[in-house]
């Protein structure tokens, strides 16, 4: 008879959020496939945990998980942790959970605190239909192809972002959503938790002369109904930024200031005026 996995949340910042059922849980599984063992064996020496961990993160995947779902098949119990929160949001767990549901393997979920949850409870923006999304990726061609299909959800986004690329996503942001309201909440539960409601441009400059630091999650309002119905095409855009252009506005500027009310992306606006003056 198969094992099973326990899939257990863990605090995203305060010890104090860690459940009973999730204590226990851990104190009884076999092992632990934890993302970052360094950052687990603090949790269990907290909790008097003594268990045996299995490094399980992003570049052991796949070497990994085929002794762990031989384990369990053999009938040990185990539990997979991330470093915060939810295990299996925007973290490796997730292909554990789907191997296990291949391999028939029991699963049972310890749930805990999340991140995005917390973050868009708090936000003061709408919390009843949002959008999960992750982690922008560091490949350019990516992250802006994820931007501009983003752009157009009028339900409410969640992004997680790290301190040292904060500024440049919200550059990024602005250029793709253009100027909405959004709640920056850095540090959720944790001493020096903050949670900054502004806009976009108003968020750039205000991290313009000082150094993000700590984990920050970005709750971003959706777009609006009227501007996603709005039969504006790329020519349109085009003709904006020329008459923008005309009176006096640089080209650059005309055409960022075009994608802002358009909706479409600065660098096809640019890259169209161009071919027509050439």
């Amino acid at each position: 008879m198969p094992g099973k996995l326990y899939v257990v949340g863990t605090p995203i910042g305060n010890l104090g959020d860690m459940t009973y059922r999730a204590v226990e849980t851990l104190k009884n599984v076999d092992f632990i496939c934890a993302e970052d063992t360094r950052v687990t064996v603090k949790l269990l020496n907290h909790f008097d945990i003594k268990k045996h961990l299995v490094s399980y993160h992003e570049h052991s995947v796949k070497q990994v998980s085929e002794e762990i779902i031989e384990r369990m098949i053999s009938g040990e119990t185990c539990a997979v942790v991330s470093d915060a929160g939810m295990p299996c949001i925007s973290d490796p767990g997730e292909d554990l959970v789907k191997r296990c549901i291949e391999n028939d393997i029991p699963i049972e979920v310890v749930p805990g605190p999340t991140a995005m949850a917390s973050a868009v409870s708090i936000s003061g923006i709408s919390p009843s239909r949002f959008s999960f999304e992750g982690f922008l990726s560091v490949t350019k061609k990516q992250r802006y192809a994820h931007l501009e299909e983003a752009a157009k959800d009028t339900h409410t986004l969640i992004f997680y972002e790290a301190p040292h690329k904060l500024t440049a996503t919200l550059s990024d942001m602005l250029e793709y959503f253009g100027d909405r309201k959004i709640s920056i909440c850095r540090e959720l539960t944790k001493i020096h938790e903050e949670v900054i409601r502004t806009t976009i441009s108003k968020a750039i400059e205000y991290y313009s002369d000082k150094n993000p630091k700590g984990e920050f999650v970005l709750v971003v309002e959706g777009a609006s109904q009227e501007k996603i119905n709005n039969d504006i095409t790329i020519d349109d855009a085009v003709i904006q930024a020329q008459k923008l252009i005309s009176n006096g506005m640089k080209p650059s500027d005309a055409c960022k200031e075009t994608a802002r009310m358009t909706g479409f992306k600065k660098s096809d606006i640019y890259s169209r005026i161009i071919s027509v003056t050439v």
